[in-house]
């Protein structure tokens, strides 16, 4: 083949073997994919070769950068000797190059705010995320419909906390229709959601939620841009990330209009330390997991999984996964010797070529490839020498990355936190509204009251003229009654509430009156 062989049609390459190139092919490139390999071996470069090589074709990219190295690629390249002489054995000529980039952040700290709302996120989603037992399961769900049947919506940590507390209020009326919900249950929940709070969770359940269609956004030269999640903080809490990609997933599929066949993906997602996602799921996730992967390429989405060893990703999974690049992996354990095996069946075999081997004996920058052809069927693997990145390898400083920004074109979209009325506030009004006096309370029952105690204490006392001593015509003065019951009740009233104060002029008038028999 003649000539540079990044600008092929259709394709994107990866590197070259002793035979041929090896390409994604990109009307096959929504068949997902798998990049495994040990720590250092490379797999990040291949990434960062796989995000360049699709923004050139135009399609947009998601991709988690979990260790910052992935923000180089909004950086010109430099010009490295080993990459030079990389592109040179390759038959091409390496030229730096930059691409349009977004950053992204779930706490605001190194790019665009990424939130999402209670309601998006789901009850199977959040019980995930709070490690629920089952029957604290149920009572999420519980929450969830009593929610969706009064018009609450559930939009931040807060709102949840509210619908809980409200179930554990009314859990005697609730237990009929729903079944019961013990408050030890509730209580256990809530914990859960202060320990998700202060891993900073409250960053994401919030608004403006994030809209999907920032992320399929190509600049003026028709590039698509690469959207880059800031993940090292967020690695702190894997569970919180883990839930959060599968999220956007979720998303992406009961949002995105069915595609069918495309010449290339409406979104290529990159989902690193992919294991995390499957660490202690439950089967009911993983079956759903199997189904948006078996099911969004239809939407125009691939995603490729980025992890150390073929053995995280569950085999329902792995076989949705077409595209294949395996760097080293080391056997020095038993399970290292399964996971090199296994990574090696899991190829289509070349004739005289040994993979498991090969697997223990590639370099770094070296990877076994096999990719989807004509008609999705796999090529033999092959021993590829992956092609140098055109960007910068390793990360931007703080102060490029802060001008990027200052450049976006969703610069202030997410900036602010919003904080409609939802569920707390509704909750919260109900609850004073029932705690309040009815209106007219102190002309109604109160003005009973005061004008039992006046006649009681011997009726209205007349206002008396300062300059004649005698009573003066017009508007008398509050009787010692209402003088009583005026003082007690705003008095009672500051300090203890209505409730209270009605309870205490009740018993005054019980006691005066008894005190009359």
């Amino acid at each position: 083949m003649s000539g540079d062989p990044r600008s092929v049609s259709g394709q994107i390459l990866i590197g070259k073997s002793e035979d041929a190139f090896q390409f994604i092919h990109l009307p096959f490139a929504n068949r997902h994919g798998l990049v495994t390999g040990a720590t250092g071996t490379g797999k990040t470069v291949t990434l960062q070769v796989l995000a360049e090589g699709f923004s050139n074709a135009g399609v947009p990219v998601f991709a988690a950068d979990v260790k910052g190295d992935l923000s180089g690629v909004a950086a010109i390249g430099e010009p490295k000797a080993h990459f030079q002489k990389r592109a040179q054995d390759l038959g091409f000529e390496w030229q730096a190059d930059e691409f349009p980039v977004v950053f992204w952040d779930v706490f605001g700290e190194q790019g665009h705010p990424v939130r999402a709302t209670i309601s998006e996120m789901g009850p199977l989603l959040l019980s995930r995320l709070l490690e629920c037992n089952d029957v604290q399961e149920g009572a999420i769900n519980i929450a969830f419909r009593i929610a969706d049947e009064n018009g609450l919506l559930l939009l931040d940590l807060k709102d949840l906390r509210a619908i809980l507390q409200h179930i554990s209020d009314n859990a005697a009326e609730i237990k009929t229709k729903y079944g019961n919900v013990a408050p030890a249950t509730v209580g256990a929940i809530q914990r859960a959601l202060l320990v998700l709070e202060n891993q900073g969770a409250a960053h994401f359940f919030a608004e403006p939620a994030l809209d999907l269609n920032d992320f399929l956004r190509k600049d003026r030269d028709g590039r698509g841009f690469i959207n880059v999640l800031a993940a090292d903080k967020l690695m702190r809490s894997p569970r919180l990330y883990a839930t959060f990609l599968l999220w956007m997933l979720s998303e992406l599929f009961e949002n995105l209009p069915e595609a069918g066949d495309l010449d290339k993906p409406k979104l290529v997602f990159f989902f690193d330390e992919a294991h995390l996602l499957f660490d202690g799921a439950p089967k009911a996730l993983i079956d759903a997991i199997e189904q948006v992967v078996r099911l969004i390429r239809s939407k125009g989405v691939g995603v490729y999984f980025i992890t150390q060893n073929p053995l995280d990703v569950p085999e329902t999974v792995l076989g949705q996964l077409g595209n294949r690049v395996q760097h080293a992996l080391r056997a020095f354990t038993p399970r290292d010797q399964r996971a090199v095996r296994a990574a090696a069946e899991t190829f289509r075999q070349k004739p005289g070529f040994d993979a498991a081997k090969a697997i223990m004996e590639l370099k770094v920058g070296e990877a076994l490839v096999s990719t989807l052809q004509d008609k999705g069927a796999p090529s033999e693997v092959a021993r590829t020498l992956v092609a140098p990145p055109a960007a910068r390898v390793g990360p931007i400083t703080p102060e490029e990355r802060a001008a990027l920004q200052a450049k976006s074109a969703l610069r202030g979209k997410y900036d602010v936190t919003l904080d409609r009325e939802s569920a707390f506030e509704i909750l919260q009004q109900r609850a004073q509204a029932a705690a309040a006096p009815p209106e007219g309370d102190g002309g109604g029952l109160l003005g009973q009251i005061g004008g039992m105690l006046g006649g009681v204490l011997g009726g209205e006392a007349p206002r008396i003229d300062p300059r004649t001593g005698k009573p003066a015509p017009g508007r008398r003065g509050q009787s010692l009654g209402e003088k009583i019951v005026s003082s007690a009740a705003q008095s009672a009233a500051r300090s203890i509430g209505t409730q209270i104060t009605r309870a205490i002029l009740r018993n005054v008038l019980g006691g005066m009156l008894g005190g009359r028999r």
